[in-house]
């Protein structure tokens, strides 16, 4: 029996250790099968994030498309028509200051506050079948210098200076070169100011600037469509009538272009003179209206007022002086496009009215004895009354062929008053023609024959050769 213990002692002792081993090793099974299944549970729940990102990911995409595609749509919307295009950039150029693109008020662009500095210079050769220095007009004395000088001479050249003054003001500073005749000189064209920020399409400018009244006195001549203004132009304003005042303008909110606008000049320059009213001389009123039809073609016309109290103009008047003009243009294009090729028709008609005196001036600004002997000027020196109506007309057609040809034919008359001072039974006509090479937008040379019959008894046969540049950062010119 004894035996038997010991051998059940000795066989338990032995089993002991092997009893323990297995129990470690099922306790590391289960904390590794425990760690395996808190692995997997991770696995799973970053498989979950991982889903989850993947999806927002794919929302966002789908979001962002959809965004597009209504931008898209919205730009398709809103985006004008190349005529809708045209006619925004007429109605902003005649908004906006002539000859200077205004930068951005809010200062985007970074030069929005450094003057944009541009050059013109201008050339022309002419030769006159009468003698320059014998030109006389019937009905209508010469205060604007006469006709270009014979042969090779510069022409009106200038420099101008234009930027935003801050977020309210824009300005612009334009000086001109003349050589008429020999008789050289400097001078302000331009120095004024325009507001950028006042409501409901409001504008004021304040300075030296060209009125508004008209079409073309608002344009500098360098625009043209031939080399010298109209005869109009030549008898009523001397060219061009500018002056130091102020102007009011309002912009209508309409899908056309309407503006009413009016000025007030200290009434120094012709035709008027002696800044009579407290120096507040001449005052304007203008309004002009333009849209497209279809998308070819493009108007705008207009109507003004010139109202002066004058002492003793360049051409020897004294008293109360109007003088209405009308003014059409029409232009078309395929697409609206008139840089590319068109037709661009343009008329203004004068009526000019004066209820005064008339005395022989006393400066140079005309020469008496070049006066026609149909006209009946007695005593010049003695005043006499200057009372009735004179009038003028032009009508020119330009036709672009393409960028860089365009044609032009331009008919001007004048009709003299049957009484006054300057009273003639002959009416001064002319013809003219030009051809334009432009080889960009800054450079053009222009060849120009009229035939002008300035009297009864003359005429004069002129050939031109006009060459224009720009040099430097010149703005869009109006419609």
């Amino acid at each position: 029996m004894r035996p038997n213990l010991y051998l059940l002692g000795a066989a338990l002792a032995c089993a002991s250790p092997a009893v323990a081993a297995d129990a470690a090793s099922q306790a590391q099974l289960q904390a590794l099968d425990a760690r395996i299944r808190a692995l997997e549970a991770d696995g799973q729940k970053l498989r979950e994030q991982a889903a989850a990102a993947l999806a927002a990911a794919d929302s966002a995409r789908a979001e962002l498309e959809k965004m597009k595609a209504t931008m898209q749509a919205s730009q398709q919307a809103t985006q004008p028509t190349t005529q809708q295009a045209a006619d925004a950039a007429a109605v902003a150029a005649v908004a906006a200051p002539p000859e200077a693109s205004t930068p951005n008020p809010g200062g985007a662009n970074g030069n929005a506050f450094n003057p944009a500095i541009a050059v013109i210079l201008n050339g022309n050769y002419a030769h006159h079948s009468l003698n320059p220095d014998d030109y006389a007009r019937a009905g209508f004395p010469i205060v604007d210098g006469g006709p270009i000088p014979q042969g090779l001479s510069l022409g009106e050249s200038e420099i101008s200076f234009a930027a935003n003054i801050d977020d309210k003001f824009y300005g612009q500073l334009t000086l001109s070169y003349e050589d008429d005749s020999g008789r050289t000189g400097t001078s302000i064209e331009e120095a004024y100011i325009d507001t950028l920020a006042l409501p409901d399409g409001l504008s004021v400018r304040a300075g030296r600037f060209f009125s508004n009244i008209g079409y073309l006195n608002s344009h500098h001549t360098h625009t043209d469509n031939f080399v010298d203004r109209p005869l109009p132009y030549q008898a009523f304003l001397a060219g061009q009538y500018g002056d130091d005042g102020a102007q009011l303008r309002w912009v209508a909110p309409l899908d056309v272009f309407v503006e009413f606008g009016g000025e007030l000049f200290r009434g120094e320059n012709f035709p008027t003179a002696g800044a009579n009213r407290g120096g507040v001389g001449t005052h304007t009123l203008f309004a002009h209206a333009g849209g497209d039809v279809g998308t070819d073609n493009s108007w705008l016309a207009g109507a003004s007022l010139l109202d002066a109290k004058t002492t003793q103009a360049d051409d020897g008047f004294s008293g109360n002086h109007k003088l209405y003009i009308a003014d059409a243009t029409w232009k078309w294009a395929p697409n609206g496009n008139t840089k590319d090729g068109g037709v661009t028709l343009r008329s203004e008609y004068f009526l000019d009215q004066r209820d005064g005196t008339y005395s022989a001036p006393t400066g140079e600004a005309i020469d008496l004895t070049t006066l026609p002997a149909a006209d009946p000027l007695e005593d010049p020196a003695l005043s006499q009354p200057w009372v009735g109506d004179r009038r003028g007309v032009y009508v020119e057609a330009v036709y672009r062929l393409n960028r860089t040809w365009d044609v032009g034919y331009r008919f001007d008359k004048l009709w003299a008053a049957n009484t006054g001072p300057y009273a003639s039974d002959f009416d001064p006509a002319r013809n003219s023609v030009e051809l334009t090479w432009r080889n960009s937008e800054f450079s053009f040379f222009r060849l120009q024959y009229s035939h002008d019959d300035p009297t009864r008894t003359t005429t004069d046969n002129a050939l031109f050769l006009q060459y224009d540049v720009s040099l430097g950062a010149h703005g869009a010119h109006k419609f």
